[in-house]
């Protein structure tokens, strides 16, 4: 008797690429990606499906790109291997702090 096994998509892999390709992605008004911001509070990767979640927020609600970052977000995970959808929903809760930010951003910012 023969197994067969299939190559089937790796999650891990394809999170780190999608996360890769959203550090891609700026807020115009503060030089650190949004990654490191903390803006992304949600990334659920479906590689059978070939589709991505992401929920997000911005640094304000009255953001002058509140309209645009979202799309910016889909097109660069879009771009990704393996990548066929893209959900991508902006929320507001929990509210956006500097304590969402990474180290790596807080340094960059001089906020350390």
């Amino acid at each position: 008797m023969t197994t067969v096994t299939m190559d089937l998509p790796d999650a891990d892999d394809m999170e780190a690429r999608i996360i890769e390709a959203i550090k891609t992605v700026y807020d115009p008004e503060i030089p650190v990606n949004i990654y490191e911001l903390g803006l992304i509070y949600s990334l659920n990767v479906d590689p059978l499906g070939n589709h991505a979640d992401i929920e997000m927020t911005l640094t304000a609600p009255g953001c002058p790109v509140a309209g645009s970052m979202p799309e910016w977000v889909e097109n660069a995970v879009r771009h990704q291997a393996g990548v066929e959808s893209v959900n991508v929903k902006i929320v507001w809760e929990p509210p956006w702090n500097h304590d969402r930010m990474s180290m790596r951003a807080k340094l960059e910012l001089n906020l350390l």
